[in-house]
């Protein structure tokens, strides 16, 4: 099965939505509203759950949604703490972000008093990046490609 070619079914194929967990909806509409500048583009909550959806300044057609611990109404209480358990450790799936100054973006957010992880930085595989906490505990790395290196 030839699986590297796009074909005509696939070719219209776009990520529309990520999900991120946080235990504290208002920190993190702080942060990633006030501090990044992310847009609200809906805030819904069913009982104890709640789900904001936001979009990046530059590319307002990818969703980032925040969600409560748990995710929803249909996640058992054990889950629930192991997921609880995993975010107050920094463990659950990091975001990535990209910009045109990484070193002008890391002193902005440093500024907000986010918890800094790693100073802006060149890496061997053609970024210059850093790496903040945000109020959840996610990890959160900010790159800018580096002249001269490959495309991702």
């Amino acid at each position: 099965m030839d699986t590297t070619r796009t074909t005509t079914a696939t070719a219209t194929l776009a990520v529309a939505n990520v999900f991120l967990v946080v235990d504290d909806h208002e920190a993190a509409l702080g942060f990633y509203r006030d501090v990044l500048g992310f847009t609200v583009v809906s805030d819904y909550a069913q009982g104890e759950f709640r789900w904001l959806n936001l979009t990046p300044p530059a590319q307002p057609e990818l969703t980032m949604t925040i969600q409560s611990v748990g995710g929803g109404p249909h996640t058992s209480d054990e889950d629930r703490a192991a997921i609880d358990t995993l975010l107050a450790k920094g463990l659950l799936t990091p975001v990535v972000l990209t910009c045109a100054d990484v070193d002008a973006v890391f002193e902005h957010v440093r500024a907000s008093g986010a918890e800094v992880l790693q100073e802006p930085m060149d890496q061997f595989y053609g970024v210059r990046d850093c790496a903040f906490r945000d109020p959840a505990g996610n990890l959160l790395r900010i790159n800018q490609k580096l002249p001269g290196a490959s495309p991702a």
